[in-house]
């Protein structure tokens, strides 16, 4: 499970530089200082729920299930929260009807918070279950 749990936060980390730099360079010229900055927030948590994973990754404070219950609850999180917001920032320039995109964001915000609250619980339980 490790090597997953590395391998998905290697992956997605990789596609968040990626995506940034493709914001940075490529969409700096289509879109507006907003929607920039917003695209720029889905990159940021996009690396930091990589970096999260990385170190569940390689952390043995916590089970393998518990593991893999963090990496299921992050990576639909990320999917949700910064796919939604890539889609909802760049929708000037796809023309993509956003109207049903717009609560996915919150319900993965939620995921990734869930995934934090799996390991503060176990953590604080001093079980590794």
């Amino acid at each position: 499970m490790d090597k997953k749990v590395i391998a998905v936060a290697a992956f997605m980390g990789a596609v968040a530089i990626v995506l940034g730099a493709f914001g940075a360079h490529s969409l700096k010229a289509h879109l507006g200082e907003t929607e920039l900055a917003t695209f720029e927030t889905g990159v940021r948590y996009q690396m930091y729920h990589a970096l999260f994973l990385l170190f569940v990754g390689t952390t043995n404070l916590i089970s393998v299930k518990t593991k893999k219950n963090i990496l299921w609850l992050v990576s639909a999180g990320v999917v949700f929260f910064s796919g939604s917001i890539y889609l909802l920032s760049t929708a000037s320039i796809t023309l993509m009807n956003t109207k049903i995109i717009g609560p996915i964001t919150p319900l993965g915000g939620l995921l990734m918070i869930s995934g934090w609250i799996v390991l503060f619980a176990k953590i604080r339980g001093g079980k590794a279950e």
